[in-house]
């Protein structure tokens, strides 16, 4: 014979839903209502995720980084740490490590100026380092800035020059 549910096992199994339910309204309701709420619903796309404060998209093609690159009108900056740098980067690149910019950036400023384009680049779609440095260049007043989203991978499958240190 089977023994028939509790009243108490009952009121818990209609409590714990509704309150997961409750829960999750209120945090949505707190979350819409605050100035710096999470964004549920969004443009994720490479182009938005790579843009300026303004919201222009600093994403440059690969097609037209290598024309460039022929034109020799870009300085290409490479946002990975040195080792990796180190292990091939695009050719005639300058390594610009993001995490320890304020370490390199003096030495690299002076072979910045003036070039007609700055191209900055890290490896992976999910990289960001390379978009960091873009703002920073921007902020620093160096302009015609962009961004080759998943550059160094990009670069290689494309066959263009490349480079090792060692």
């Amino acid at each position: 014979m089977i023994k028939p549910i509790s009243r108490p096992i009952k009121q818990t199994l209609w409590q714990i839903p509704a309150l997961i339910f409750l829960s999750a309204l209120i945090a949505l309701g707190v979350n819409h209502w605050r100035v710096d709420g999470i964004v549920l619903v969004g443009d994720w796309s490479v182009e938005t995720r790579f843009a300026d404060s303004a919201g222009q998209s600093l994403v440059v093609a690969l097609d037209e980084a290598a024309a460039l690159f022929e034109q020799d009108a870009v300085v290409f900056l490479d946002a990975r740490p040195p080792d990796q740098y180190a292990e091939g980067h695009i050719g005639g690149a300058l390594n610009l490590p993001w995490q320890a910019v304020d370490h390199y950036f003096g030495e690299t400023a002076d072979r910045l100026e003036g070039a007609p384009y700055i191209i900055t680049y890290c490896d992976g779609e999910s990289c960001d380092l390379s978009h960091e440095l873009a703002l920073f260049l921007m902020d620093m007043g160096f302009e015609n800035v962009r961004v080759l989203v998943n550059g160094w991978s990009l670069w290689q499958d494309a066959g263009l020059p490349t480079a090792v240190e060692g």
